[in-house]
């Protein structure tokens, strides 16, 4: 399977057959769909006849513009109007659209997926992801084809606006917690991995107006990317290396659409996804004390610094959405996910690798020591990352009721999938919302511990499911 329909979007391969991957055609009926749910619940205080606005932009991908130009033109078809922001990131989109008094967004980009995949990632009149509600709503409208196309003196307009990506980076040095002139004091020397996509644009420019030096790895948006784009260690040795090479401060590693960030320590030794968010929540808590949410997927580390700074730390369901509705009814000032998602409601409620970076930097800047010091300075944990592929034969929700009663004498959360808490460690188990697959995320003290509870786990899946 190929082609994903998820309450998030679409997300799939491009060509193939109609319905199976992502073609120009799926291209065209999920924009049709996502159209009208705009306008089967646009604001009662709009006159009929006042058009929608909807803001457009996406990633470097090969697929692109072919994509981009279908959904664009399928909504002027609508009678909604464009704001075009071109080549983006998925943050920027987001500020975009109450920026512009938008009725949404959408993203064209398949976020850390290999270059033959695409997406359309939807949003609200807030800039923020739709809810399930409103999710399901678009697939049930795409099902039924319950599109009404405008006529020809009531089309939609394209505006091209390009400026975004500067009026993101001024939104992010506007920041009351971001500091650009102590940075630039330090004199920091940064290499930046943008895998060939808008980050390649959009980092080096923050970096250079805070002051920092920017050595460029893979920043040329042609949507070739070099190597897997989910920022990970197997997939990163050339920026390890380079910043050894350079005697760099620390390395900076995003996904195709700019909302993962991961850091390289000083040493070339990976920073730690997971501890993207455990810096960046350690320093703005530090100023403005408060409460932290993170995944259910995410390190206790989170947890441990806001204990730290006398917070309250909750953990949400997988999703960006669950994480900012959780943040939202705890008043959290920070959160995100463990992937190097950095959710800081200061500016906005999405995932903004510019917020962390510039947060990253801001708290170096305030410290006497190394990138690879900070990272042994946090509670030390050690996550295993695996998979297993699904087919249609495997019942992935009878293997996660067995599970669940194998360990019912653990402590269980079964909001999203299965986690279940050991004393020392921890195993979550959840089927993807954007791939065909089971995901088996472990935690322990060591590296080791975390891979041999994540082998033990994969074996006893296995043989529940008979493969």
């Amino acid at each position: 399977m190929t082609l994903i329909k998820s309450i998030s979007g679409i997300r799939g391969t491009i060509g193939g057959e109609v319905g199976d991957n992502l073609t120009p055609v799926d291209a065209v009926k999920f924009a049709s769909a996502y159209g009208t749910f705009l306008k089967n619940n646009r604001d009662s205080s709009l006159r009929q006849n006042d058009k929608l606005k909807v803001v457009i932009g996406r990633d470097a991908r090969i697929s692109g513009p072919m994509i981009h130009n279908l959904v664009m033109n399928t909504l002027l078809g609508l009678g909604i109007d464009v704001i075009d922001l071109g080549l983006s990131t998925t943050p920027t989109v987001e500020i975009a659209v109450p920026m512009e008094n938008a009725d949404g967004g959408i993203i064209l980009t398949a976020s850390h997926n290999p270059k033959q995949w695409n997406a359309l990632k939807l949003l609200n009149a807030k800039g923020e992801f739709l809810s399930g509600k409103e999710g399901e709503l678009i697939l049930e409208i795409a099902e039924s084809e319950a599109f009404d196309f405008s006529d020809v003196d009531s089309l939609g307009e394209i505006t091209v606006n390009d400026a975004y990506m500067d009026i993101h980076i001024d939104e992010v040095l506007d920041l009351p917690l971001v500091d650009a002139e102590a940075v630039a004091k330090r004199k920091f020397k940064v290499v930046v991995d943008g895998v060939n996509s808008s980050g390649g644009i959009i980092i080096p420019k923050l970096l250079e107006q805070m002051g920092v030096e920017c050595v460029k790895l893979y920043c040329e948006p042609n949507g070739h990317f070099p190597h897997n784009p989910e920022p990970l260690k197997e997939h990163l040795g050339d920026i390890c290396k380079l910043v050894v090479a350079e005697k760099a401060d620390f390395g900076i590693v995003v996904d195709p659409d700019v909302d993962r960030l991961a850091f390289i320590s000083n040493d070339g030794e990976m920073f730690g996804e997971e501890y993207t968010l455990v810096a960046c929540a350690d320093y703005v808590l530090s100023k403005t004390p408060g409460n932290t949410v993170s995944n259910m997927s995410s390190s206790r580390a989170l947890r441990d610094i806001t204990n730290k700074h006398n917070g309250s730390y909750q953990a949400s369901a997988v999703g960006e959405v669950n994480v900012v509705e959780l943040m939202k009814k705890t008043n959290a000032i920070i959160g995100g996910e463990g992937n190097g998602g950095i959710i800081y409601p200061e500016s906005h409620y999405g995932r903004d690798s510019l917020v962390g970076v510039a947060l990253f930097l801001t708290h170096l800047a305030n410290l006497d020591m190394t990138v690879a010091e900070l990272r042994a300075s946090y509670p030390q944990y050690y996550m295993s990352k695996n998979k297993i592929e699904l087919t249609p034969q495997i019942d992935v929700d009878a293997i996660l009721v067995a599970m669940t009663e194998k360990y019912k004498n653990e402590v269980i959360n079964t909001i999203d999938g299965v986690k279940i808490d050991f004393a020392e460690n921890w195993v979550h188990l959840r089927k993807s919302n954007t791939e065909p697959i089971i995901r088996i995320y472990t935690e322990a003290q060591s590296q080791h511990l975390a891979d041999d509870l994540a082998v033990r786990i994969i074996n006893e899946i296995k043989t529940v499911a008979g493969i």
